[in-house]
């Protein structure tokens, strides 16, 4: 049985980023460091944080008044930057740089008199923290059902903005169901579903165009990216699993397979794929393969206050 391992996979600059920021401040200003919702979507990575005096909190009133908290990769709104000051906190903004730019476009636009068509997931931290810049001239849309029916203001000017972890396939289906009523429809210069997560993507796809039998995605359940990367082999007719661990790894899986693909979301650590590899080799793998499809070298830089 042969193994497939894409690369790149894991890490992404902005998840790489948002945890340094975590343990830089732990170090520096020492336990505890509060931090709004999850820094990442990864539940190894918020167990090893909290470990080490993290305290993982989902609303700022569960800050003791004065306090360090960090805001999460996935940013915030507004409001709770209003709220932080209000209570004397002190901030450390981890928002991944490019949601960062996508804030930035929804405030340009709607200064522009645009309407912002936002493709998303209700509920996840960066679709709320995005909308919250501009919460009376943004409309959410899901999927392509909600593109074809939701009421949206035709007499204004039309842009549409994406949540940085989205399938391009998935978003390509929902712009194309939108433009089929709105002629108008404008979208920005550049793309908003970041470079990690479509690179993440065209691996996974190069792996099933590869022949794989299975696709093993390590990932948190409410990873987006992650789950996104399991959809690209179920939609091509592949046995795909998001799992969180070499633990969760079933050897049913593996019958009549010759070729698995194995990867890892944006913010999985790479330790724990490796941990799957090693699962598998017990189970019958004897040759491991990466599949490349991209180099990155993308670093952002530090906030201010943890530079050297």
């Amino acid at each position: 049985m042969k193994l497939l391992l894409a690369n790149p996979r894991c890490y992404c600059a902005g998840v790489d980023r948002a945890i340094q920021i975590v343990e830089l401040a732990l170090e520096r200003f020492g336990a505890p460091v509060y931090v709004r919702k999850e820094i990442v979507h990864n539940r190894h990575v918020v167990g090893w944080l909290r470990e080490r005096g993290a305290v993982f909190v989902d609303e700022l009133a569960e800050v003791p008044e004065g306090a360090l908290v960090v805001f999460s990769a996935h940013g915030v709104g507004p409001a709770v930057h209003a709220e932080a000051e209000r209570r004397s906190l002190r901030v450390i903004d981890a928002t991944c740089p490019l949601v960062s730019k996508v804030h930035v476009e929804v405030e340009r636009f709607v200064d522009e008199g645009y309407h912002i068509l936002f493709i998303g997931h209700a509920g996840h931290e960066e679709v709320e923290g995005t909308m919250g810049h501009s919460p009376d001239h943004t409309t959410l849309i899901e999927n392509v059902e909600q593109a074809r029916t939701t009421v949206i203001p035709e007499h204004r000017k039309l842009m549409v903005l994406t949540q940085t972890t989205l399938s391009m396939d998935d978003t390509q289906h929902v712009v194309d169901a939108l433009r089929e009523r709105f002629a108008h429809l404008e979208l920005p210069p550049g793309d908003d579903i970041c470079y990690a997560t479509q690179n993440r993507q065209n691996a996974v796809k190069a792996m099933c165009e590869r022949g794989i039998g299975l696709l093993l995605v390590v990932g948190s359940e409410n990873s987006s990216n992650a789950a996104r990367l399991a959809e690209i082999g179920a939609v091509r007719g592949i046995p795909s699993h998001l799992i969180n661990s070499h633990e969760d790894v079933s050897p049913i899986w593996l019958d009549g397979v010759t070729r698995v693909g194995i990867t890892g979301g944006a913010s999985t650590p790479s330790s724990v794929v490796q941990d799957v590899v090693t699962r598998l080799e017990q189970l019958g793998v004897s040759d491991v393969e990466p599949c490349v499809t991209a180099e990155e070298s993308t670093v952002f830089q530090l906030p201010v206050l943890l530079r050297p």
